[in-house]
């Protein structure tokens, strides 16, 4: 009896095939400590490369700022984002919320694996606090899509419920099965945004320590404002980064969670 073998192609994918993530997100706070006492972003960095993270899911990084790059001997002579990727995250996409006479700042990730395209969704609500969703579409080996939405919500509750709305819009014109990671600061001290987004997607220290994590202030997290939330995916590890360096490093202490997809 004749048995067909797998082409070298099929054994390529098998082996090459990714079903573990390690994810990290971090509100940066504009390369700034708490209080924008020191510019402390070639320290981040270092510290963020040691994670060894996939995906980076950054906020409040910026794009430039004309008088910090003046005022700061070590500001990057790149985007904050491309200067934290470095070496290490080939591949990074930048959603750009707030523009200002001097520069701009919003979401990005980055990514060790390829960005098949990327979109940045705009939930600004009228007034004066410029939001957006940054979508991104990844080629991960043994997958034939995986997306990634970098969040950072409103302060105000009622923008936040409007925000909300637009991410689960966003999550419904997804691939009912493709792994999705959502990650963020959601500014949702009060857990509303959660009792929604709980109904139909899993946060992972939810899942694993039965409530969202406690991330701010970094120094003794009180709030739990930061959160990873997965599709078709389960988180087999999290862990909030609060001891020092990273208590040192911005206002919100990063979350760090490993998923299985």
């Amino acid at each position: 009896m004749n048995k067909t073998l797998p082409t070298p192609h099929c054994i390529i994918d098998k082996i090459t095939a990714v079903h573990r993530l390690n994810v990290l997100t971090l509100n940066v706070h504009k390369g700034f400590t708490f209080f924008n006492r020191r510019f402390i972003l070639p320290e981040l960095r270092e510290a963020v490369r040691a994670t060894g993270a996939d995906l980076v899911f950054l906020q409040e990084v910026h794009g430039s700022h004309q008088q910090h790059a003046v005022r700061h001997p070590a500001w990057p002579d790149t985007p904050q984002y491309e200067f934290l990727a470095d070496s290490m995250w080939p591949q990074f996409a930048y959603g750009r919320n707030a523009v200002y006479p001097h520069g701009d700042h919003g979401n990005a990730l980055l990514s060790k694996f390829p960005i098949a395209r990327f979109d940045n969704l705009d939930v600004s609500v009228q007034g004066n606090e410029q939001r957006g969703l940054l979508h991104c579409q990844l080629e991960v080996p043994g997958h034939e899509q995986v997306h990634a939405v970098c969040v950072h919500l409103g302060l105000r509750e009622a923008h936040r419920q409007s925000q909300v709305k637009l991410l689960l819009e966003l999550l419904d014109r997804l691939p009912a099965h493709a792994p999705v990671i959502i990650a963020g600061d959601f500014n949702d001290w009060r857990l509303k945004a959660d009792a929604v987004l709980s109904r139909r997607l899993i946060e992972a220290f939810g899942e694993r320590f039965g409530t969202p994590a406690r991330s701010f202030p970094a120094r003794m997290p009180l709030l739990r404002l930061d959160r990873i939330y997965l599709r078709n995916a389960m988180p087999c590890k999290a862990q909030v980064l609060s001891s020092y360096p990273w208590s040192h490093l911005s206002d919100h202490a990063p979350l760090a969670a490993e998923i299985t997809l």
